[in-house]
C-alpha cells in the first residue's frame, strides 16, 4: 500500500462509489477497503435489478437509465465521490460498445463526477496492459457470453479462446469457489494467450488475483479487479500500491490516464 505523503495525513484517500446490482460478490469492495484504508474508500450502493437471470434483456433492464441514476442518487446523498463506477460487466456490455459509451456518459451527466463502467474498465485495462489476445473464462450462459465476446471484438480485441460456465443468476455466480475459477481460467489459457479475463462482477476474486497471475504467469483479469482499478483510474490521483489489483495496478497511474469513454 501507498502510505499518505508525509504533512499530508488529512489528505482523504480516493474514494469510488461503486454502484453494484442486487446481492452476490458485493463484499469483495469493502473487504479491499477496510484492508487498505489510507489507500482508497470504496462507498456502495445496491442498485435494483428486477430480475436476477443472465439473460440479456434482464440484463438491458438492470443496466437501465433510470435504475443507474436513482442509485447514483442514494449514493452520492450519502458520500462524497470523486468517481463513480457501474459495477457491472454484463449490464453494460449487453448494450454493445457505443451503448456502453452512451450509458456512462449518461450516468456521468447526473453524477457530476467522472464515471465509467466494468466492461468499459476491461477495454481500458487491456490497453495499459498492451494486450490484445485473451482467453474468457465467463461464468455466464453461452448466449450472454457470445456478448461479452463481440463487446472485446468491437475494441480490437482477439478472443482466442473462450468458455462459457452456464451459471444463470448472479446470487449463483456469488458461491463459486476459487477452485472452480481456477479450472475455468486453465481451460482457456494456452500459450499464445496474453491475458485470461474473467468477467463477472457476481464472482469473488480480489482476494485470488495475485495468486493465480502467479500461478499462471500472465496477467488474469477479473470484473470486480479492474473495476476498482478504473475508478481509481479516473480520479486523476496517483495509483496506490495494492496486491488485489495484480499485475494492473503496476501498468499505470490513475493521472496519466485519459477519460472513460475514449
Amino acid at each position: 500500500m501507498t502510505p499518505a505523503p508525509a504533512g499530508d495525513a488529512a489528505v482523504a484517500p480516493p474514494t469510488v462509489g461503486i454502484l453494484y446490482p442486487g446481492h452476490a460478490a458485493e463484499d469483495d469492495y469493502p473487504r479491499l477497503a477496510a484492508a487498505e484504508p489510507q489507500a482508497l474508500r470504496l462507498p456502495l450502493v445496491h442498485t435494483t435489478i428486477g430480475v436476477d437471470e443472465h439473460t440479456v434483456e434482464a440484463l438491458r433492464e438492470t443496466g437501465s437509465h433510470a435504475r443507474l441514476a436513482e442509485g447514483a442518487g442514494r449514493l452520492q446523498a450519502a458520500h462524497a465521490v470523486d468517481a463513480l463506477m457501474w459495477a457491472c460487466t454484463s449490464g453494460s456490455f449487453v448494450f454493445g460498445r457505443d451503448g456502453a459509451r452512451t450509458q456512462v456518459e449518461a450516468l456521468q451527466e447526473v453524477a457530476g463526477v467522472p464515471t465509467s463502467s466494468t466492461s468499459l474498465a476491461f477495454a481500458h485495462a487491456l490497453e495499459a496492459l498492451d494486450v490484445g489476445r485473451v482467453g474468457v473464462a465467463a461464468s455466464y450462459p453461452q448466449p450472454l457470453a457470445e456478448h461479452f465476446r463481440g463487446f472485446l471484438t468491437e475494441h480490437g480485441v482477439d478472443v482466442l479462446t473462450f468458455a462459457a460456465e452456464g451459471v444463470f443468476t448472479a446470487a449463483e455466480v456469488g458461491h463459486l469457489g476459487r477452485d472452480l475459477m481456477l479450472t475455468m481460467i486453465r481451460s482457456v489459457d494456452t500459450e499464445d494467450v496474453e491475458a485470461v479475463l474473467v468477467p463477472d462482477t457476481a464472482l469473488h476474486s480480489l482476494d485470488w488475483v495475485a495468486d493465480v497471475e502467479h500461478t499462471l504467469g500472465k496477467p488474469v483479469l477479473t470484473a470486480n479487479q479492474v473495476t476498482v482499478w478504473e475508478g481509481l483510474r479516473l480520479t486523476g490521483r496517483p495509483m496506490p500500491t495494492l496486491p488485489q489489483l495484480g499485475r494492473l495496478g503496476r501498468t499505470r497511474t490513475a493521472s496519466d490516464a485519459s477519460g472513460a469513454n475514449r
